[in-house]
């Protein structure tokens, strides 16, 4: 699998990738924070645009939020929003429905590869807590000390 260039069509295929497969994932943190650094870089270099904010779909502890809908070529994203999104940004109200992304085809490795070169961003391996360690038995009688 040859690298990708990093193309703003390659880039929107990769962080949906991303984005999609985080929704599943067992530590999506990792996933998301690619995800959130890609489309921050891509607003820094005027690739991204960001369009307007959206009512949350599932906002924390049931008070209503917003997030920031993003486009990024044909894709739209949503990022959380910074004080100055609600006071530059039209509210768009409810998220709407009817419009799905374009269906991207890429490994999910592939866009992990191609985000991380784009960020700079390096995934570090989980940490092991704690190591297994087999049990001792003592046979009847014998003091554990």
């Amino acid at each position: 699998m040859e690298p990708l260039e990093p193309t703003v069509d390659n880039l929107a295929k990769a962080i949906f990738t991303v984005n999609r497969h985080a929704k599943t994932a067992l530590n999506p943190s990792f996933l998301y924070l690619l995800k959130k650094k890609a489309i921050e870089k891509l607003l820094q270099e005027g690739k991204a645009k960001k369009i307007g904010l959206h009512f949350s779909r599932n906002p924390k502890y049931s008070q209503q939020q917003s997030d920031v809908l993003v486009a990024v070529g044909n894709y739209y994203f949503h990022i959380p929003p910074t004080k100055e999104d609600f006071a530059h940004l039209p509210h768009l109200g409810a998220l709407n429905d009817s419009y799905r992304n374009p269906v991207a085809r890429m490994p999910l490795s592939q866009a992990k590869t191609l985000l991380q070169a784009y960020t700079g961003i390096k995934e570090t391996p989980p940490k092991r807590r704690n190591p297994y360690q087999k049990p001792v038995f003592k046979r009847l009688g014998e003091s554990y000390y």
